[in-house]
This record gives C-alpha cells, structure tokens and sequence, in this order.
C-alpha cells in the first residue's frame, strides 16, 4: 500500500511539474515542446512513468546487486578518470585522446561492476558504511528440506536459542510444502499443512531470522530437490538441515555439511549401555520367534527375545545392544535370567 500511494503521488508530481513546464513562459520551453505542448506532456510523462513501470517489472531486488552495480560504476568511472589525468600528457596533444577516454570510461565500469557481482554471495555492501561484510550474521546459515519442516522439531531446536544463524528455506521447498498441502491424499495433506504451520511458527520467533530466499525455476531445470537443495547450500556457503537419510548421504559425498535431526535427537537421548535393566511394556510380537517389542516414550523400538509370551505386560528386561544410525535407534534386551538377580 506505501508504494501504491509513492507511486500515485509521483505520477501527479510529475504530471503537475510537466504540464508547469509546457506552459511555461518564462523561461519559455524548447521550441519543439511550444509547438507541440499536448504531444510534449505526452511523451516526458510516459518518459518518466517508465521508471515505475520497471520498478514493477522487477518485484524483487537483492540489496548486495543493488549496491554491487552502484559501486561498480562509482568505482569504474572514478578509477576511469584518474587514468585519463594520469595519460593526459601522453595523449592530450595527439588524435588518440577521445579513443583513449571513452575505451576507459567503457573498461573500468564494466571491470568493477562484474567483480563486485562475481563476489557478491561471498561479499556484500553495507549502506551507509561503504564496507565489506560476511552476507549471514551468527555462522553459516541452515538450508532447510522439506522432511526438516514437517517434522517440526527445528522449531524446538531454535527454542532452546542455541542457533543463531539464519534458516534458508528456497522457494521450491515452499512450492513443495503447498503441493503436498494440497494433495488429495488426507495423510499427505496433513502433513503439509503441518509444516506450513511449523514454518509460519518458525517465522514469528523473534530469536531467528528465517529467510525465504527466491530460486529461479531455470536455475534448477531437469534436477530433483534433493540435488537443488545441495547446489543451494553450495552456493550459499550454508549447511543442509534434513531427516532424509538419502540426501543426508548424498550431500555429505558433495562435500555439503549436513545436520540430521534423527543423529541430533539420538546424540540427546539418554544412553543405555548393555546389562543396564529397564522396565518397558511389550504391545506385540515380533519379527523373530518369541521376540516382543515395545517403544519408550521418545518412539525407540525396543526388541526383547522370548518376550513374546508377555505381550500387553510392564516387564523388566536386560540391555543387550544399541543400534544407533542416522535412520533412527533400536534397542535389543533379553529377559532377565536368575543370574542377573
């Protein structure tokens, strides 16, 4: 609504401004815009509307290729004109001296334009300062998958306040969160509608900076997500955030640092070391003869040989072993024996 009222009050500014100029006497206007005043009003309106009509043609502007572009040809034509002083008595006598100043004037821009542009994801602009700064503030930032936002324990994780960093969530993950929100499915749309909640409570903590950073569809033509998420997080110098054990894998042999909140949450968990004793209800049979299986209160399956026989009963059993992976963590007991008493 404040561009909407900046841009009406700058179309009748200069509306008002032109038409003072047409009619003006004195001093009295060009005498093509006299003879022509209706056609002149015309012409320097739509010139200067132009301006808003690329501003709206441009929605969205990075203020590191603003100022890149700005700086670059600040730069170029500054360093461009000392050159000229520094050749002038070289040239200034012979027929080479408006050669030699409009190649500068052309080369130097350019130079520093594209340098600055070539660097700007490593580096940035700091208005008013003039200064160069790292682009993320508190360390790398998190790229965020999809599986990582449904999942919603990021949102607990940035409760503790022990991330500081920026969390990064591209513009096809958000597309992707919507399709499943959208699915016909009922499981798959809760879901989606689950991360759509979790991202929007990300966003109102106020002890992270969530950003949702604008991908162009070509940039990623004929790659999966998985792969965009990795070239993302390469880009950006970043880390990837998923529970997806596939991209976990495949982003760490691209050499991408990746944080799995399956290993976060197993590396908080409480460890049980074999011949420790529990106490666990056992709901059903398992897999093997005679084996039970129960769950603690965090989700670990626990799988107790010849536990069969106590199915639906709180039982008191020995830890034999501890499989831990990033695809999760599962328990092996055993029935305590008189031996262990």
């Amino acid at each position: 609504m404040l561009l909407l009222i900046i841009r009406v009050v700058f179309a009748v500014v200069s509306a008002g401004a032109i038409a003072a100029f047409v009619s003006s006497e004195n001093p009295a206007p060009p005498a093509l815009v006299g003879a022509h005043p209706f056609a002149s009003f015309v012409v320097l309106m739509l010139l200067t509307q132009s301006v808003t009509f690329v501003d709206i043609l441009i929605p969205t502007k990075r203020i590191e290729v603003v100022s890149a572009i700005y700086f670059g040809l600040l730069i170029g034509f500054l360093l461009s004109y000392f050159s000229n002083q520094a050749l002038s008595p070289l040239v200034s006598s012979g027929p080479y001296q408006g050669v030699v100043q409009t190649v500068t004037n052309l080369i130097f821009p350019y130079l520093c334009v594209t340098l600055l542009l070539q660097t700007k994801d490593k580096f940035r602009f700091i208005i008013p300062y003039i200064e160069f700064a790292k682009e993320v503030r508190g360390g790398r930032s998190y790229v965020l998958d999809t599986s990582s936002i449904i999942d919603g324990r990021i949102a607990d994780v940035i409760e503790t306040k022990i991330i500081d960093a920026p969390l990064i969530v591209p513009s096809f993950v958000l597309q992707e969160l919507q399709d499943i929100a959208d699915s016909n499915d009922k499981l798959r749309r809760n879901r989606g509608r689950r991360g759509l909640d979790v991202l929007s409570k990300l966003q109102a903590n106020t002890h992270i900076e969530v950003k949702l950073y604008e991908v162009r569809q070509e940039e990623g033509k004929g790659m999966t997500v998985d792969q965009r998420l990795v070239e993302l997080a390469k880009k950006l110098g970043g880390c990837v955030v998923t529970n997806d054990f596939n991209l976990n894998k495949v982003a760490s042999v691209q050499g991408v640092d990746v944080i799995n909140l399956n290993d976060l949450a197993n590396s908080l968990k409480p460890r049980y070391l074999p011949g420790e004793r529990m106490t666990i209800k056992i709901i059903k049979a398992g897999e093997g003869p005679g084996q039970g299986v129960g769950y603690l209160d965090d989700g670990t399956m626990v799988v107790i040989e010849d536990g069969g026989g106590t199915i639906g009963r709180e039982t008191d059993i020995v830890v034999k072993s501890v499989l831990q992976s990033s695809a999760g963590r599962m328990i092996f007991g055993r029935l305590p024996t008189p031996a262990d008493r």
